[in-house]
């Protein structure tokens, strides 16, 4: 076995898994054999006198710990692999409280609430204090219970820490730490531990019963974590326990470059401050990446070259230099996703590359809507990875049910889903009525709620003035079909059915993202309603003509498993995974960095990264691409492209648009030795961004265009006129644009300018 080890592992990595004298800390890079060396290290420990019951391996998903199980059976087939403590933080620990139950007052048929319980839990004590539920937003109150469980503030700590106070205070929500007191003592008396508790009280037992703490110490004789870079306060307190500082047999493995999950409580600063909790801590890198080509690694490299707190390494590749990273720009998201997907199709014709070969990664889950859209177009099978469609998300399909009502109340399933959302009273037993009534009479579900009492429904007075009150909201939306265009019908549901109220009450990161859903939504009719302006000069497009098409396009079936598919997903959901081929998309100022970063150096330091964690998930090729206008608010923004964008060596890249990009590149040969200061090169390539994003396009007719004009649109982007018909106001262009195919203009309408052939 020593021999399978040294053949199999270069020197950092045979380091990593043989050095067990006492506590290390293993940053790996990206594409750095991370798995492969916990594996190899496990079989080490194992094969060097350590029963498997003796090493305990954490991890952050339960697919991390199969697999890492798996793999030391493969290399020692004796089942040993089958008696480690193995998996992730929460299911050890509860596997340990269940153990150690008595010491904590549990019985060891402890009930563990998942997310969906606690919120129940804590929706009934808010109802019992009689507060108002939209101040009181259960989401946000379970997201702040949680977070002081993981900073280890009890309830009793919390009535005491003005700070929280002042902060529940300030958001209408000072009876907050009552509900925090009552939701933990409830859970106590019911013989129950969310999530967050498997965390807090394995804390509370290792801290509080110096026996117990001991028995673990000696029983975990040697502890391994994966991610550490994901740690929260919490953990890595635990840790501190199970493994005092000193010679501890303890070895973390991460990569402080790819954490990107601050947002849910993960502290970067535990994997940065390692060795000053142990000082005797051996630092071992791990820098060979196996997976990119050199080209990729030197461009990932100089990204995080400009974040000020990292543990300094140097990655290298062994493999082929490898393509530039190419930069593509874009006239807007629509004209993005259309050049991305030919691109795609002209790699497949080159290289014949599997689509599940080819990722599409984005910032927000809102971006993936204009790429599937256009996917479903050209007929290009795609999966979403780690998510759903964008016209499967519960907040698209509660606004687009609220559409089809209002279009045909007669449509009973959109009904039913949303005569209470947002929650107006009339529940599960009154709606169970109603359609039995309808199914006995046999008409429809609308006219039974309009007049319930002809259809001896017995409800109560105070639900059926509820039901009134639902049935003239509608009708009066209706009224408003004829008269309002659909960005402004829409956006009017949204306000007035009290969605917008509900998506903006709750104060967590998942309510953002659902607001940023919403926003597409809307972006989308407003994109919609421009196109048929401009194509049909229809100046008012009804809602109905939007459902219509937002219909066909939510109808798309799904790829059968096992079918190579292209590959749709937030930065966020592709760590951890590879392509051969990437596109990052969406890379413009205020999307990729966010638009709080700017304001917090830690946010921009983590948003760097996040791009990392993108440009180190490409094999062979990757591609960054940006819009220079985006749909926002219901308008086309004029975007600058990101200031990431700047961070790379311009060496490593070419660009499609000479015009923004016109520095000339420095080779990339090893041999040369004068390189552009990095500050004034990034000075002044931001400086030509900058200048070149702002256009100008007309609303007239005022060119003399005739076919064979060019012409660049604000949306479409450049394309040339092959056919003229009408005079006039109804003067019409058809027109080949490069990237989204001919569309039919009318001019007095369209947006565009005359360019150069």
């Amino acid at each position: 076995m020593e021999g399978t080890f040294s053949k199999s592992l270069n020197s950092n990595q045979l380091e990593a898994v043989t050095y067990c004298d006492g506590p290390s800390l293993v940053i790996a890079g990206a594409g750095s054999g991370k798995t492969r060396v916990l594996t190899y290290k496990v079989a080490y420990l194992l094969e060097h006198g350590y029963a498997p019951y003796e090493i305990l391996a954490l991890t952050f998903t339960n697919k991390a710990a199969k697999e890492l199980t798996n793999r030391v059976r493969e290399l020692l087939p004796n089942n040993s692999e089958r008696l480690m403590w193995c998996g992730t933080f929460h299911s050890v620990f509860s596997r340990i409280l269940r153990i150690e139950h008595a010491a904590l007052g549990f019985t060891s048929t402890f009930t563990i609430y998942d997310q969906e319980d606690s919120r129940k839990l804590i929706k009934s004590i808010i109802k019992e204090f009689c507060l108002d539920d939209k101040a009181y937003n259960v989401a946000t109150v379970n997201s702040r219970i949680s977070f002081a469980k993981n900073r280890i503030i009890l309830p009793s700590d919390y009535e005491k820490n003005q700070d929280l106070l002042k902060r529940d205070a300030r958001d209408n929500m000072p009876e907050l730490h009552r509900i925090y007191s009552a939701y933990f003592q409830r859970c106590r008396n019911t013989n129950a531990l969310d999530f967050d508790d498997l965390l807090l009280f394995t804390y509370l037992l290792l801290r509080d019963h110096e026996d117990i703490c001991a028995k673990y110490q000696r029983l975990f004789r040697y502890i391994l974590v994966d991610e550490f870079q994901d740690t929260n306060y919490l953990q890595s307190r635990i840790l501190l326990l199970l493994a005092p500082s000193g010679n501890s047999r303890l070895c973390v493995v991460g990569d402080d470059a790819q954490s990107i999950y601050a947002f849910r409580g993960a502290d970067i600063g535990n994997i940065l401050s390692f060795q000053k909790h142990y000082p005797q801590a051996r630092l071992i890198k791990l820098e060979q990446n196996y997976r990119s080509t050199q080209t990729i690694v030197n461009a990932a490299n100089s990204i995080i070259s400009h974040n000020k707190d990292r543990i300094q390494k140097n990655v290298f590749s062994k493999l082929s230099e490898g393509e530039l990273i190419r930069v593509m720009s874009s006239y807007s998201d629509q004209d993005e996703s259309m050049k991305v997907l030919k691109e795609i199709l002209r790699l497949r014709s080159l290289y014949s590359i599997d689509y599940s070969d080819i990722a599409i990664l984005y910032r927000t889950n809102a971006q993936s809507r204009s790429f599937e859209n256009a996917l479903n177009q050209m007929n290009i099978p795609y999966k979403v990875y780690g998510g759903i469609s964008f016209y499967q998300h519960k907040e698209i399909k509660d606004i687009l049910a609220y559409f089809r009502v209002i279009c045909n109340p007669l449509d009973e399933e959109a009904l039913v889903r949303i005569i209470n959302y947002p929650t107006r009273g009339i529940g599960a037993t009154t709606l169970t009525k109603l359609r039995y009534a309808a199914a006995q009479f046999q008409i429809g579900l609308w006219q039974v709620l309009k007049t319930p009492q002809n259809y001896e429904v017995k409800i109560s007075a105070s639900t059926q003035n509820k039901i009134l009150s639902f049935i003239s909201l509608i009708e009066e939306l209706q009224e408003s079909l004829s008269t309002m265009g659909a960005y402004d019908l829409a956006s009017d549901v949204i306000k007035r059915s009290g969605i917008a109220e509900e998506l903006h009450t709750e104060k967590t990161p998942e309510a953002l993202s659902r607001v940023e859903n919403v926003d597409g939504l809307l972006n989308s009719i407003k994109e919609f309603s421009q196109e048929q302006l401009e194509s049909l000069g229809n100046e008012q497009v009804s809602l109905s003509d939007y459902l219509m098409q937002a219909s066909l396009s939510s109808s798309q079936d799904a790829v059968a498993d096992g079918v190579p598919a292209v590959t749709l997903m937030t930065v966020h959901a592709a760590k951890g995974l590879e392509f051969d081929t990437v596109f990052v998309t969406g890379m413009e100022d205020n999307l990729f960095p966010n638009p709080n970063a700017r304001f917090y150096p830690k946010e921009m330091e983590e948003e760097r990264r996040l791009f990392y964690v993108a440009v180190t998930r490409a094999k062979t090729r990757c591609f960054l691409s940006y819009a220079k206008s985006r749909y926002r608010y219901g308008s086309a923004e004029m975007c600058n492209p990101s200031p990431f964008l700047c961070d790379i060596d311009s060496q490593y890249l070419s660009y499609d648009d000479e015009d923004i990009f016109s520095a000339p590149r420095v080779s990339s040969k090893p041999h040369v030795t004068s390189i552009p200061s990095p500050a004034i090169n990034r000075a002044a390539r931001y400086s030509r961004i900058e200048n070149t994003s702002s256009q100008n396009y007309t609303e007239s007719s005022m060119f003399n265009v005739k076919v064979g004009s060019y012409i660049e649109h604000e949306r479409f982007g450049r394309g040339e006129i092959i056919e003229i018909s009408g005079e006039g106001s109804n003067a019409r262009a058809k027109v080949k644009f490069e990237n989204v195919g001919e569309k039919n203009l009318l001019l007095k309408f369209a947006k565009f300018k005359q360019v150069n052939g």
